[in-house]
């Protein structure tokens, strides 16, 4: 197990989308963030169901950036109540996890 971490976000805007990617890769949050396509999402809010176009974003960082990213996420996003999901890397290349280590911040303990 390492503590790589990849977080899913979605939104609905694509500027929303590459300006919540930069800044959380300028401020050293994240190393990388992927933008997909828009996506179809069907999900349940406020009592009734929704189909929307989002875009989703895989954002890799370590754990222990995650509460500072979420709170980073929080203050930027527009949704009330984004979808903010963090996923173990379990394993993966040294090379590209050093790499991750070497892109973002070292967390404050």
């Amino acid at each position: 197990m390492t503590n790589k971490v990849i977080i899913l976000l979605t939104t609905n805007k694509l500027t929303e989308a590459k300006r919540l990617a930069r800044q959380l890769v300028d401020s050293k949050l994240a190393a990388c963030v992927n933008i997909l396509p828009p996506v179809q999402s069907v999900y349940r809010w406020q009592g009734k169901v929704a189909v929307e176009k989002e875009f989703l974003m895989f954002i890799k960082s370590t754990r222990e950036l995650f509460s500072e990213l979420r709170a980073a996420i929080f203050k930027l996003h527009s949704y009330t109540t984004p979808e903010i999901v963090c996923l173990p890397i379990v394993d993966g290349s040294p090379e590209y996890l050093q790499w991750v280590d070497d892109s973002v911040k070292q967390a404050q303990n």
